[in-house]
Order: C-alpha cells, then sequence, then structure tokens
C-alpha cells in the first residue's frame, strides 16, 4: 500500500504545481479555458498559489509532516469541485475531464492519506 500511496501522492503533486506553473505562466490553453468557464484572467495567481500550496503540502506526507497533507489534500478536492462547478455553470462540457481527473487524483490521495 505504501507503493500506491507514494505513486498517487507524487502524480497528484507534480499535476498540482504543473498546472499553478501554466497558471503563472499564462499558457494560452489557461487563459482560453478561464475565459470559458468566465473566471477572470486576474484570479489566475491566486489560484495557481492554491494549486501549487495543495501541491506542495501532499509532497510533505514523505517528510512525515502530520496534518498538513490531509489538509492540503481536502483543499485540493475542494478547488476542484469548485472548478467542475465553474464548468458546469458556464455549460463547458468539452473539456470537462481535465478538472474532473485533478479532483479523481485529490479524492485518491485524500482518501490514501486517510488511510494511512
Amino acid at each position: 500500500m505504501h507503493i500506491a500511496t507514494s505513486i498517487v501522492l507524487v502524480v497528484t503533486a507534480v499535476a498540482s504545481i504543473g498546472i499553478a506553473a501554466a497558471d503563472f505562466a499564462r499558457a494560452k490553453f489557461v487563459l482560453a479555458n478561464s475565459a470559458e468557464v468566465h473566471v477572470p484572467a486576474s484570479w489566475l495567481p491566486a489560484l495557481a498559489v492554491l494549486k501549487g500550496a495543495g501541491g506542495i503540502g501532499i509532497l510533505l506526507w514523505f517528510a512525515n509532516v502530520p496534518v498538513l497533507p490531509v489538509a492540503a489534500a481536502i483543499g485540493l478536492v475542494c478547488f476542484f469541485t469548485g472548478a467542475l462547478g465553474a464548468h458546469i455553470r458556464a455549460r463547458v462540457f468539452y473539456n470537462i475531464a481535465f478538472p474532473g481527473a485533478y479532483l479523481a487524483l485529490a479524492a485518491a490521495s485524500l482518501a490514501l492519506l486517510l488511510s494511512t
């Protein structure tokens, strides 16, 4: 179980930190997607900080830091639930799998963290 937990946590952290970097870089696909779901581009730096902090927080599990990885996973679950809500509200379904995949990773990480 430790190996599976490690893999899921690393994938979740890398994905979260990676998309945070894309937000900070104002990548074209990030700007296009945020415009489609009616999220102002001015929010991107703050959203990137939240995603990046969640990814870094999850990585703290490897340093045996108590509580923070669970809090980070909960934060990411909440964040990506909100992202799914934004897609649904805006009726942007063609790329809803992306926030769905991030949510699935965050939820799996949370479940694994709670079971260890």
